[in-house]
């Protein structure tokens, strides 16, 4: 498996359209085609999501960038030669804009693109657990074609399969420093797919979820849902990460997704059995009134 296409699409001058942005940004209109799609079915016109889309892409693309300039992966020091993470860009901080180079953090987009969605049901009196639901299918499915921009840019794979027909070949200059000196026709394993798959399979789930079990959720539910379900997929990836910004004996990631499946359980129990007791209260209300 080669990148079949240069990264750069279009260049007019000094003007480029790289890949990158193309793939990020065709990610981000078809989950906002999707969320549109089932706003009415909960009562919220289709116009809102077009509205609070870019508040909530800038600042998820603002969170995303900031995880990864102050992130420092393994291996990454002011001499590396390569915009690695905070060893480098606190020498070279005119490249932190340069996001079309790559280094994006999906915890970052997360944490940017919900406070965006946040604001935006604040300013116009829309309900926010029920915006993050519509929003959280589509998340996963953008993020099912937006990893394939790493692709392009022979980036975020994994150690060498061993394998002679599987696996990603990775040009020498978009290599890691320990893997310079391999055989240039050595395969790494395709982290960027294994995730993009993951998030695709985690689209259809949620989708499906929102569509099935609509009557039994509470607002809040889907995106919860999505909190679990995709920290459970990287944390399986972090293992295929030999750059990976660590923490002790595990990735930053994996500890970031360790909290989100946590926190997000134990919301989806606590709010259930306290929607449950609810219910039967006021069942119970409601009997004693029929009585009387």
């Amino acid at each position: 498996m080669t990148p079949p296409v240069d990264p750069v699409l279009i260049q007019i001058g000094p003007f480029a359209v790289h890949w990158y942005g193309v793939l990020i940004l065709t990610g981000v209109l078809l989950g906002a085609v999707y969320a549109t799609r089932q706003a009415p079915r909960h009562g919220i016109d289709p116009d809102h999501i077009w509205n609070g889309l870019t508040l909530a892409v800038i600042l998820g693309i603002i969170g995303a960038r900031l995880y990864h300039v102050f992130s420092t992966p393994a291996g990454c020091t002011p001499e590396t030669g390569y915009a690695c993470g905070w060893p480098w860009y606190r020498n070279h901080p005119e490249d932190i804009v340069k996001i079309w180079q790559g280094g994006l953090g999906i915890y970052g987009a997360i944490i940017g693109g919900a406070l965006g969605i946040i604001l935006y049901a604040r300013a116009y009196k829309l309900s926010i657990p029920t915006l993050l639901d519509l929003g959280a299918p589509g998340l996963a499915l953008g993020q099912a074609i937006g990893r394939w921009g790493n692709f392009i840019n022979q980036e975020l794979y994994g150690p060498p399969t061993g394998s002679s027909w599987f696996g990603l070949r990775i040009d020498a200059e978009h290599r890691l420093p320990i893997y310079k000196d391999l055989p240039p026709d050595t395969l790494f394993h395709p982290t960027f797919l294994y995730e993009s798959l993951w998030c695709l399979a985690l689209f259809i789930v949620l989708a499906t979820i929102a569509r099935k079990l609509e009557r039994r959720l509470y607002p809040g539910d889907v995106f919860a849902a999505y909190l679990i379900g995709y920290p459970l997929g990287r944390f399986w990836i972090e293992f295929f990460r030999p750059d990976a910004w660590k923490i002790g004996p595990l990735a930053t990631a994996q500890w970031v997704a360790l909290l989100l499946i946590v926190l997000s359980g134990a919301y989806l129990v606590i709010r259930h059995r306290w929607g449950k007791r609810q219910a039967a209260v006021q069942g119970e209300a409601g009997e004693e009134g029929v009585e009387a």
